[in-house]
């Protein structure tokens, strides 16, 4: 039987679809297992995410669903509430598996200068320049979530809660602009700054709660960073264009025009 092994920045990992597929489990029951897991192992202090990551998928129909990925202790834990010939056909795959990408990582890991061949060490070089470029995106995209679940609390913020989130182009619509060109208007702005294909809040702003992060998985091995703005972050919007460069929303003019 296979199973899928991640090697995602360093760490290794399964998709709890395949996890379910394996162990002859609907997936919505595992995923109701792990949350029971992950409840336990907080309530005792456990870091939850040595055992699982939440994640999510997009769907036949392109909506995004809940999934996990889980580590090989993950895996510990699923297979330990297993009994039969599921339970030991899991466990020897899994381990397997693991371990396989465990010596692949280490063989990959050996840098480029001790690489005698010339062509395979121009090779890796350049492998390790990509993944330099990477983990830079990565550690910057990390850094704006850790700040945007650390908000500063104020009454301003209460009052304006709200748990639907908008994308730039939606944003971008009132004022009657593309994506693109409000993305850019923000950046002269000194809002955000572009890090490969995404864009990331400036230090400054990145702790306002003006904004929240979702990562879609894309495939078995790649996935994408998408940053929505809060009801907060539009308001921000708002006044900073009202007053730094007189731009109104599309409604807010015609009103103008009107009165």
């Amino acid at each position: 039987m296979e199973l899928k092994i991640l090697n995602i920045n360093g760490q290794l990992l399964t998709d709890s679809r395949e996890v379910a597929s394996m162990i002859g489990k609907r997936h919505d029951h595992l995923l109701a297992d792990i949350r029971k897991y992950q409840t336990v192992l907080c309530s005792q202090d456990f870091g939850s995410e040595q055992f699982f990551l939440n994640s999510t998928y997009l769907d036949s129909r392109n909506n995004e669903q809940p999934c996990f990925l889980l580590t090989k202790k993950g895996c510990d834990m699923v297979a330990n509430k297993l009994t039969g010939e599921k339970g030991i056909i899991f466990t020897a795959t899994y381990v397997t598996k693991f371990e396989e990408m465990e010596r692949q990582l280490i063989n990959l890991n050996q840098p480029s200068y001790k690489i005698e061949d010339p062509i395979k060490r121009a090779e890796k070089w350049i492998v390790e320049q990509k993944e330099k470029q990477q983990l830079k995106l990565q550690n910057a995209q990390k850094e704006q979530i850790i700040n945007e679940l650390q908000p500063k609390a104020t009454y301003y913020d209460l009052v304006l809660q709200n748990k639907s989130l908008l994308s730039i182009s939606k944003i971008a619509k009132d004022y009657g602009m593309s994506a693109r060109t409000f993305n850019k208007l923000l950046h002269e702005l000194g809002v955000q700054f572009r890090q490969g294909d995404c864009w990331l809040l400036y230090q400054r702003y990145a702790d306002k709660g003006y904004t929240q992060s979702k990562t879609h998985t894309i495939d078995s091995e790649k996935s994408k960073m998408h940053t929505y703005w809060t009801q907060k972050g539009r308001l921000f919007i708002y006044e900073l264009l009202k007053n730094r460069k007189g731009i109104l929303p599309i409604i807010e003019r015609e009103n103008q025009q009107v009165g």
